[in-house]
């Protein structure tokens, strides 16, 4: 799927990419949805996550707190005088995976069910942000100055589409790993 340029395509990506993921997880034995991944990691896989995200529940903590962070932002620089940071101190784009820890080490005691109701729930609370802005809000580059050089667009398609097509990765990889044995 193309990157979205536009706020129709933007919430598109995102409920096609959501219902495709909902699709994947749907096709996980239930046993399995609450069980850790058993496919081998290989040389390849040499991201954080792959070590880190070791479940259906990890994966979708990990979405979930993403959508958190993009609601947050929003009405914090919607609502606020001063900029406030996407991530939150004393993170950067440098070592947000310290970030990303974070979530899962808050998420080990959370059950599947709650993390798959709240990720819902912040689904449709994203999609329903996003429809609050223009396309030009959306696409047009430093739009806003708590945006900085990107768009707000770019945040929300991370957030959402990008992330999501992340997430079915893992679960398909589980999938191949599930009909292998």
């Amino acid at each position: 799927m193309a990157r979205p340029t536009s706020k129709a395509e933007l919430l598109m990506a995102a409920a096609t990419q959501f219902d495709q993921l909902k699709k994947w997880i749907a096709q996980l034995p239930a046993t399995a949805q609450t069980a850790d991944f058993t496919f081998p990691l290989t040389a390849k896989d040499q991201a954080a996550h792959w070590q880190r995200d070791r479940n259906l529940r990890d994966v979708l903590a990990h979405l979930l707190e993403w959508h958190q962070l993009l609601l947050n932002w929003v009405a914090a620089n919607r609502g606020g005088v001063q900029v406030t940071p996407f991530l939150p101190a004393p993170y950067t784009w440098r070592n947000y995976g310290g970030l990303n820890t974070e979530f899962w080490r808050q998420h080990q005691a959370t059950s599947l069910l709650a993390v798959q109701t709240a990720l819902r729930q912040s689904h449709q609370e994203v999609l329903a942000l996003i429809n609050t802005f223009s396309n030009e809000a959306l696409f047009t580059k430093a739009y806003f100055n708590w945006t900085g050089s990107t768009s707000l667009g770019s945040y929300c398609i991370s957030a959402t589409s990008s992330h999501y097509a992340w997430a079915a990765q893992k679960i398909k990889r589980q999938l191949r790993a599930l009909k292998s044995t």
